[in-house]
């Protein structure tokens, strides 16, 4: 396989820093990564941010439906003179594409090479369209994926573990070194597997509340979830605070990383139904 560097050369062009470009060349990682999504003949996968089109090969030799989403018009000029059989280069932002509606089915696969600086709006989006995402296999900074996979009571553990780790099986798969990619990023990567639950691990009454409860017990993890909370006067009172953590059977003077994703569920329904402007 020809490589990243004599792909741009063969091409005129630069990776581009300030978009995060680091092209993963290394034949055996591109093949795990593939095999990792696991794709049936005909499947549909969405790739986001394809780049050279070096992984778009790997998920077309499994006869998937590869659509590759690329914002960059110089890799998107050379994936269509790359003219690789079986893909469909669509032009869009990783960041904020509907991804079965970019393949036009009803769900799909998601893989990438995701930049560095777009990781989290990313997995939201992947948490945001889970009902179309049937699974994910994502490249990511190796900090970040040890902070998804990161148990309850662990420092990694936070706001991701929980939210993804309700609706999704979350895996570190295995590390990929910063030689491996061109240019090398400072820092090594990791792959990581998100595979949708058949049903979330706990039910809650709104997910975007969910969302707020979790995100306001993290926003201070030297101090107690009750302190935490209160941070977020918006959501409840101090005493909604109290009322919902006796209802959930939670310690008050815990902190945010000692709960479970079922836990943080226990909590959202202690705060009651919804009320108008909550």
């Amino acid at each position: 396989m020809e490589s990243p560097r004599d792909i741009l050369k063969r091409h005129g062009l630069h990776a581009k820093y300030s978009w995060g470009q680091n092209f993963l060349g290394d034949e055996r990682a591109l093949q795990g990564i593939a095999d990792a999504l696991a794709l049936r003949p005909g499947e549909p996968v969405v790739e986001l941010g394809p780049g050279l089109g070096h992984l778009t090969r790997f998920l077309a030799a499994t006869g998937a439906q590869v659509t590759a989403v690329e914002r960059d018009r110089d890799m998107i000029s050379v994936l269509e003179k790359e003219a690789i059989p079986g893909v469909r280069v669509v032009a869009g932002n990783a960041a904020t594409v509907d991804f079965a509606q970019a393949a036009g089915v009803p769900q799909v696969a998601v893989v990438g090479n995701l930049p560095y600086h777009l990781t989290s709006s990313i997995l939201f989006q992947v948490l945001d369209q889970r009902a179309q995402v049937s699974r994910a296999v994502f490249t990511l900074q190796k900090e970040v994926v040890e902070r998804l996979a990161a148990e309850p009571g662990t420092r990694d553990y936070g706001l991701l573990s929980v939210l993804l780790g309700l609706h999704f099986g979350i895996e570190h798969l295995f590390t990929l070194e910063s030689r491996l990619f061109h240019p090398p990023p400072k820092v090594d990567s990791a792959v990581v597997r998100l595979t949708r639950l058949a049903s979330p691990l706990a039910p809650v009454v709104d997910e975007e509340r969910f969302t707020r409860v979790v995100k306001a017990s993290f926003a201070h993890r030297r101090k107690t979830l009750l302190n935490s909370l209160k941070s977020d006067r918006t959501l409840a009172t101090p005493e909604q605070y109290v009322h919902a953590l006796e209802a959930a059977g939670i310690d008050p003077m815990r902190r945010a990383e000692t709960l479970s994703p079922q836990e943080f569920a226990a909590l959202e329904r202690g705060l009651g139904p919804l009320t108008e402007g909550a």
